[in-house]
């Protein structure tokens, strides 16, 4: 038995990189080549291979920490293995025979007046390789060592550098090609230089045939093209590492973002700077939350304790010292759309008008007109003809169809109205789509259909989004008027109450009349109170006269 250090082998022109990935833990049995640990630089990732074959006894790196040439990651021992044997090649007595790292092939820098083609330059020991990322388009000026493109092999992933300057006129691969050494690239115009570097061949880190000591990664310039990051296998654990270029790491590094919680839309589920701008911007929106965040946000209405928002803490109470008590964990419906609800009664300028609508007559027409259809099953409730009344005053009054994304306001052209539907489960939104082209008995049917579904809880995700108006209803359970919430990002809400049998006074006496109360609640960002009353007068009006919907 013997004691082996094992250490950092030569990867190439780098001073010092980090560790940001630990494969192997003490007590683990390692085989020689086998992946110890993950570093990187601004540039490349590269996984670090044992020389020697034994069982971990110590670990001497952390994640953060910063190596180089010859920093010990770990002590091995090493069965049946003399430790001289068991050196870096690296470290090899002199006169012995140069490994064979890499080969270096100079580039001679030149100028270049009309378009210049830019190929794949030597990738070492690799062929058709798989474009998984295309970082430019035709149009976009380019720098010299540029990455254009990110290919895969099978071993690693590595980042394309451009060996000229310009503008790109022409791009000749795209994502799934399969590109070799030589393979015309781009044809860039304006071209004024040439990367005077040499380019090392692909090192033993990538194949199997060289020794592991002496993995080196392609260098060209300063490393752009060097690349070790692991291939993505589907399926397969990541151990932590995202499967991502080294730019892209970085880039989420400098915003803070957390990568793994990031999901990538490129080939194999990569994640591209594109899908990191999208997670920042719907973290800033407040549309998702990384893991800190929701472990650090209150789970429902009443479990935050306030410090995010500069409050005093909750109060802690042990209820149990007053009398009995019973705890119940609450249902994943209710936490989902609490936390969802005190986002939106937190963050939205709320405002809240209450009117009352005439429905004497068109309740007498929905009494009828189910008598009418009895045969046919379908019951027509006054919340499918509120739909209808609800997208007429929509098409009039537009901004409370809109949503807004920044400082920018959306309109959206179609008419998607979701009702509140009460459930065992809690309270769920199912959405009925495209109401401005359906009539009353369709939409009666579908809202019976969605509602079953609700209480049986087989509501799909599409069954609920896309609103861009919600309609709250407390039907027959009774009160008079309440302040729904806004279902963000809808910029409006309507509520309403169990309608009820009032003296209105006709200009000669008092009639009784079936009056429905009516809450709308508007986002003031985006509407004002004139709107918000002439919206609610309007909808009065065509709930007391129907044929109004018509015009």
């Amino acid at each position: 038995m013997a004691l082996v250090e094992v250490q950092v082998p030569d990867i190439g022109d780098f001073d010092e990189v980090t560790v940001i990935e630990l494969m192997v833990k003490v007590g683990d049995t390692v085989k020689t080549e086998q992946s110890l640990i993950t570093v990187e630089s601004d540039k490349a990732s590269m996984e670090i291979p044992s020389s020697t074959a034994g069982v971990v006894k110590e670990m001497r790196v952390a994640l953060g920490d910063k190596v180089k040439q010859g920093s010990i990651v770990l002590v091995v021992e090493a069965a049946g293995v003399a430790a001289a044997s068991a050196a870096p090649t690296a470290a090899a007595a002199p006169g012995a025979a140069p490994a064979p790292v890499a080969t270096v092939t100079p580039v001679v820098a030149s100028a270049a007046s009309g378009p210049v083609q830019v190929h794949v330059p030597d990738i070492g020991d690799f062929k058709d390789v798989v474009v998984i990322e295309v970082m430019v388009k035709p149009g976009d000026t380019i720098k010299v060592e540029q990455s254009l493109v990110t290919v895969e092999s099978d071993k690693a992933s590595m980042e394309i550098p451009s060996s000229h300057a310009g503008v790109l006129k022409q791009l000749n691969v795209k994502v799934g090609d399969t590109v070799n050494i030589g393979d015309l690239l781009a044809i860039l115009e304006g071209a004024v230089s040439v990367a005077a570097a040499p380019v090392a061949a692909a090192t033993a880190a990538l194949v199997p045939a060289v020794p592991a000591a002496v993995a080196a990664p392609t260098a060209l310039a300063s490393a752009v093209v060097t690349v070790t990051a692991p291939a993505h296998v589907p399926g397969a654990p990541t151990l932590g590492l995202p499967h991502a270029s080294p730019s892209v790491r970085k880039f989420a590094r400098e915003l803070g973002v957390p990568l793994e919680e990031v999901k990538g839309s490129g080939l194999k589920g990569r994640i591209t700077e594109a899908d990191v701008q999208g997670f920042t911007k719907a973290v800033m929106l407040g549309a998702t939350q990384t893991k800190a965040q929701a472990a650090k946000a209150p789970a429902g209405g009443s479990g935050g304790d306030g410090a995010g928002l500069g409050l005093i803490p909750w109060p802690k109470v042990d209820f149990a010292k007053f009398g009995p008590i019973e705890r119940k964990e609450m249902g994943r419906i209710k936490k989902i759309s609490g936390a969802n609800l005190l986002r939106n009664a937190v963050m939205i300028p709320a405002v809240t008008n209450h009117d009352d609508a005439d429905i004497t007559d068109l309740e007498a027409f929905r009494v009828s007109t189910n008598k009418e259809n009895e045969k046919s099953g379908v019951k027509v409730t006054m919340l499918a003809f509120l739909i209808k009344a609800g997208v007429a005053a929509l098409k009039k009054y537009p901004e409370f169809n809109s949503s807004l994304d920044g400082d920018t306001l959306v309109y959206k052209n179609y008419w998607h109205i979701g009702f509140a539907a009460d459930t065992p489960n809690g309270l769920m939104v199912p959405v009925i789509r495209d109401c401005d082209k359906k009539g009353v008995l369709q939409i009666s049917q579908e809202m019976s259909e969605m509602a079953k579904k609700a209480r049986d809880g087989k509501l799909g995700p599409a069954d609920m989004s896309g609103a861009t108006f919600t309609i709250s209803s407390l039907g027959g359970i009774g009160g008079k008027y309440f302040t729904p919430i806004i279902n963000a990002p809808e910029v409006a809400i309507l509520g309403v109450c169990k309608s009820s049998m009032e003296p209105v006074w006709d200009g000669k006496q008092f009639v009784p009349r079936l009056m429905l109360p009516l809450s709308l609640t508007w986002d003031h960002r985006v509407i004002d109170g004139a709107a918000a009353a002439r919206f609610n007068a309007f909808l009065g009006q065509i709930l007391s006269d129907f044929r109004r919907v018509l015009l």
